[in-house]
Order: C-alpha cells, then structure tokens, then sequence
C-alpha cells in the first residue's frame, strides 16, 4: 500500500505535543495529520472520541493512528464503541500512561476506568521501563488486554522530546508497517 493510499493520524495525549515532539516533527516532515482536540489541558473522554471519530469520517480512506500517551487510551476508547474500526489499518500505540494510578493528576479523572477492551485492529503498542507515568508490568497487561504485546524500547522516560527520540526513524518504520499489517 502506497502512503497516498492511506492516511497518518497524529493523537497526542495531555497537554498536546510540543515542537520538538516527534509527532510535531511527523507532522512537519511528512505531512500527517494531527487530531486537535478543544481541550488540551482538561481532557473530555468523549469529547476526545468524537473528534477523532469526525476526523476519520472526513474521508473513506484508510489510516494509521499514531498515539502518544492519553491518545494510546483515545485509541481503546474509541474503538470500543465506534462502529466505523475498520477503516483502521493498524494503531502505533506509544508510552500508555495508568491512568488509574493514585497519583494521576485531577484533570485525567474521566478517563478511568482504561478501557481494556480487544482492538479490532492490529495494535503495536510500545513503552519505555523507567515512564514515570506508567509500570512497565502494568503497561505490558494492558497491552495483552488490547491484543498485543508491548515493545519495551529501554529506558527512554515518556518516549517524548525529553526522551531524545528526535525524528524518530524506527517509529516511522513502525507506522509504515502498520499500513501494510506487516507490523
């Protein structure tokens, strides 16, 4: 499957991703698109549903999710009462934080339970073993609660800017085989 034959959707967790994210940075290089939510900083678990459900119905085609953070559980949430999965090649699942952790900070309330569901569609969910927002244990059972198993990519911290991930290349890689299920 060629990249025009499928579209790249970018769902960044709390707070959005800054510019030197590597979601920032795949935006910039290659053009994929960026889910914007209304509220970056007081996150609705529906609210956040229907947009991504809006953004996916813009067209017919095919995509990719890419999730950082709360967007790994945008992702589960969705997909468990979206009826429209299957436009979904493959999700690229990065760094799921617990949002049931008793030291979340109040504005991620709305989303517990983690929805833990099957996803209808493959799933390479990856995480580093020192996330100061997440177990590598704990993020490895969900994973297998989703279908999949998690990557661990060493010790990386939340996989974002201050992980020193830059372009990231082998993310570009994963999102690329998630396009052709060759994941």
């Amino acid at each position: 499957m060629s990249m025009t034959d499928y579209r790249v959707l970018l769902l960044p967790g709390w707070q959005d991703s800054d510019p030197d994210h590597w979601q920032s940075r795949w935006q910039r290089q290659h053009g994929w698109q960026r889910v914007v939510q209304d509220d970056w900083f007081w996150p609705r678990r529906g609210d956040w549903m229907a947009r991504l459900e809006e953004v996916l119905l813009e067209s017919q085609q095919p995509v990719v999710l890419v999730a950082h953070s709360l967007g790994c559980h945008l992702v589960a949430a969705w997909a468990a009462h979206s009826s429209h999965t299957a436009l979904v090649l493959g999700a690229l699942l990065v760094a799921p934080p617990d949002t049931e952790s008793p030291d979340m900070p109040p504005q991620l309330a709305n989303w517990r339970p983690m929805v833990r569901k099957r996803l209808p569609f493959t799933a390479l969910p990856l995480h580093s073993s020192d996330d100061p927002f997440a177990n590598a244990d704990r993020t490895e059972r969900l994973a297998a609660d989703w279908g999949a198993t998690s990557r661990c990519l060493g010790a990386r911290g939340h996989l974002n800017a201050e992980s020193g991930l830059g372009d990231w290349p082998e993310g570009v890689t994963a999102t690329r085989r998630l396009a052709t299920l060759d994941a």
